[in-house]
């Protein structure tokens, strides 16, 4: 059941730049279907379609928290080049009613990778390249 002020606290809009994650300067994320959500008292968050994060870098964690106006949070450890930045992807795997677009998505924590917007001219640029999971 959805908390009756979830819609005054929580908007979500579409992105409609193509935003990329840097981890130790490999893209991790490509994507042009990002969704912000914009949380009341709270950063902006942007969630990936899990799709376009290369996951492979990515270990799910015993961590878990609980919001009550989107659900239980799953959370990933990212490791490459042998650096490790702990619980720094979340994931709502089944959120709660009203967040169902959160579904199949993920978040950074921007304190630990670089998360940057492309301007409309960069919107078809290749991606950097990102690296080799082997390595990690």
């Amino acid at each position: 059941m959805t908390p009756p002020d979830t819609h005054q606290r929580i908007q979500m809009h579409a992105n409609p730049r193509r935003v990329r994650v840097l981890y130790q300067n490999h893209v991790i994320a490509d994507s042009d279907d990002v969704i912000v959500l914009e949380e009341e008292g709270l950063h902006p968050v942007q969630y990936f379609p899990r799709g376009d994060v290369s996951m492979e870098y990515a270990s799910k964690t015993d961590r878990r928290t609980t919001c009550p106006y989107k659900g239980e949070a799953s959370y990933y450890t990212l490791l490459m080049e042998g650096v490790f930045a702990e619980n720094v992807i979340w994931s709502y795997e089944d959120p709660i009613e009203g967040m169902e677009a959160l579904r199949g998505r993920v978040a950074f924590y921007p304190d630990k990778v670089q998360i940057y917007e492309l301007a409309s001219d960069e919107r078809d640029a290749p991606a950097i390249d990102k690296g080799d999971p082997a390595v990690a």
